[in-house]
């Protein structure tokens, strides 16, 4: 019997990138084994803003059923795959402020050894997709995390280009999520089941 994974998909989406992005990881870690929590991190703009956007509105609506990620899902998790947005070349605000309500878990050991993936976003190709996600990274090799990028372990990631995670470029959201970005996110969980059934088999843990 293979060892149980347990993954949570935690993002935060705007205009609904990431959030499509995320829907594919949560399915693709899912038919990898595991058992999969998909969160979203709450909303910290305000109504106007939101309401500015069509597509901004449109999402807010379209993802209301999907549950808000709270601490304990990152303390069920053996895997947590974080999506933002890029923002000025880092991770955006909300999915930060989340971050940063762990420091209790940190400061218990909670946090650690567990296995750290993301995925991004940006308007164009050079718009901070890579600096986001390293930018994310530093915060997992302070919480003691087993960062399991997708590297360039695929062929189909000589295609897409970026080793440190899923990542897509969205236009002013006038580019859908296709093909490209699909594989590289079924790449992305596959990989991070794999070597998080791995890790805990080879811990003993259960």
């Amino acid at each position: 019997m293979s060892t149980p994974v347990n993954v949570a998909v935690v993002y935060y989406s705007s205009t609904g990138t990431i959030a499509t992005i995320a829907k594919a990881l949560a399915e693709d870690a899912e038919k990898a084994g595991a058992d999969v929590r998909l969160r979203r991190a709450a909303e910290l703009a305000p109504q106007a803003a939101i309401d500015s956007n069509p597509a901004w509105a449109a999402n807010v609506r379209a993802t209301a059923d999907i549950a808000e990620v709270v601490a304990d899902d990152i303390v069920w998790a053996d895997a947590v795959i974080f999506g933002s947005p890029t923002r000025y070349g880092n991770v955006a605000a909300q999915l930060k402020q989340f971050i940063d309500t762990l420091g209790g878990l940190w400061q218990a050991g909670a946090l650690a050894d567990k296995v750290y993936s993301g995925f991004t976003s940006s308007a164009t190709a050079h718009g901070g997709q890579e600096s986001t996600l390293l930018a994310l990274y530093n915060t997992i090799h302070h919480f003691g995390g087993i960062l399991v990028a997708p590297g360039y372990t695929d062929p189909s990631k000589f295609v897409d280009g970026n080793p440190y995670g899923t990542s897509h470029v969205a236009g002013q959201g006038d580019i859908p999520v296709g093909e490209e970005t699909l594989t590289a996110a079924r790449v992305q969980a596959e990989r991070v089941v794999k070597f998080t059934r791995a890790i805990k088999a080879g811990l003993g843990r259960t």
